[in-house]
Order: C-alpha cells, then sequence, then structure tokens
C-alpha cells in the first residue's frame, strides 16, 4: 500500500520529519514541523497528528419548482462517539477517486445514495472538516433536480451499498422547513447545515433561473 502525499512545499513551513504512524483505508501521519510566524520569526518545532483522507463532494439536491430538497439519513458511528443522536441528517457525499473531478464524484454519490441525477449544479465552495488534524476537503454544490413526491413523513425509500452494509433513508423536505431546522441546530452534519445556509441566502436566485429553464 503507497503512503499519503509528502506536504507541499511552502516558503514559510519547513517539515523536519514526517513518519507514516498508520496505513489502514486512510493514512496517519506524525508531522514535526516549523511555520512561520505573524513577527515574521519561525516557530518553535511543533509535532501534529494528521489524518490524510483527501478530496471528497457533497450535493445538496435541490427542487426549484416544488422549492424541496431531497436528504438522506443514516448511521454514523463518529456521532454517537461525540455523544450525538448516531441517525445522522445529511446531503450525499463521498470520496474522490484519485484525479477524479468532484462534479463527477458527487454525481455517482447521489446516484448511489438515493437514485437521483442533478441536471446541472452550482457551486456552493471548498471546506475543511476539520483543519485541526485532518486534510479533507469537500467541494459542495447545489444540484437541480425533480424531487419525487414523498410517502408519510415525505420518506422516498431506502437505499445504500449492500456490499458496504449501507441502511440510508431518503426524505423529501419542503426547503423552508429544512433550512429552519438547519438554523436552529438540528443537523450536527456541517456540511449539511452549511449547504441549507447556502441554499437560504440564494434560493429566490435558483428558483428564478432553474425553475424556468
Amino acid at each position: 500500500m503507497t503512503g499519503p502525499a509528502p506536504i507541499p512545499v511552502h516558503p514559510d513551513v519547513a517539515v523536519e520529519s514526517d513518519a507514516t504512524v498508520w496505513n489502514g483505508r486512510f493514512a496517519l501521519q506524525r508531522i514535526q514541523f516549523r511555520n512561520r510566524r505573524f513577527d515574521g520569526a519561525m516557530s518553535g518545532l511543533r509535532t501534529w497528528e494528521l489524518w490524510r483522507r483527501g478530496q471528497a463532494a457533497a450535493l445538496l439536491p435541490y427542487d426549484p419548482v416544488a422549492d424541496a430538497v431531497v436528504l438522506i439519513e443514516q448511521f454514523r458511528l463518529p456521532a454517537l462517539a461525540a455523544g450525538l443522536d448516531p441517525v445522522m441528517v445529511e446531503i450525499p457525499a463521498g470520496l474522490c477517486d484519485p484525479g477524479e473531478d468532484p462534479a463527477v464524484t458527487l454525481v455517482r454519490e447521489a446516484e448511489e445514495e438515493m437514485a437521483i441525477t442533478p441536471r446541472r449544479l452550482a457551486r456552493i465552495g471548498d471546506f475543511l472538516l476539520s483543519p485541526g488534524g485532518m486534510d479533507e476537503r469537500v467541494h459542495v454544490y447545489a444540484g437541480e433536480i425533480t424531487a419525487p413526491e414523498g410517502g408519510a413523513d415525505g420518506i422516498l425509500g431506502m437505499a445504500g451499498l449492500d456490499h458496504e452494509h449501507e441502511d440510508i433513508r431518503i426524505r423529501r423536505w419542503p426547503a423552508g422547513r429544512a433550512i429552519a431546522a438547519a438554523f436552529a441546530g438540528e443537523f450536527p452534519n456541517v456540511i449539511t447545515s452549511l449547504a441549507l445556509f447556502w441554499l437560504a441566502a440564494n434560493r429566490q436566485t435558483l428558483q428564478q433561473e432553474w425553475g424556468t429553464a
């Protein structure tokens, strides 16, 4: 198994040692370095553990005509470890294959996790999930969809890959209700809430640009 990519060269960072202490599905590095301080001097020797997860992509599926979003719910062990409800409300997301365009990743994940293919995309932004200890960079987009009609409580069905033992519930939400829940702090998944905050600011524009095309 190959190790993680080296830390990029930067004029204000001096890496003095770089050890891969675990190399399972994702690598864990222990890096000793010095970085330039705001006063221009170099810092003392610092030791950080860095979890290398790489690039990921996430999609907020939005129907501008029905003014609805489609979200998923699934079990997350780290949420339980953090003392939260382990069943989290999320938008479809996944890791990019090496060299893969994030737009390709998020279309694949949306098809796998909710059997929906976005017709076009609007970029929300790129975000680090935990810059204090992990390099995962998530490319977040909104995607134009036609939201299926939901059953009881908006539930659209179940999905997930059997070989990964995924158990995903798909639910249609009125956009206003989902946005209000995000602002009320009901969605601890940061990418989900961030995408809904963006939708709150851009909802009318998407309705005008996508809803009439």
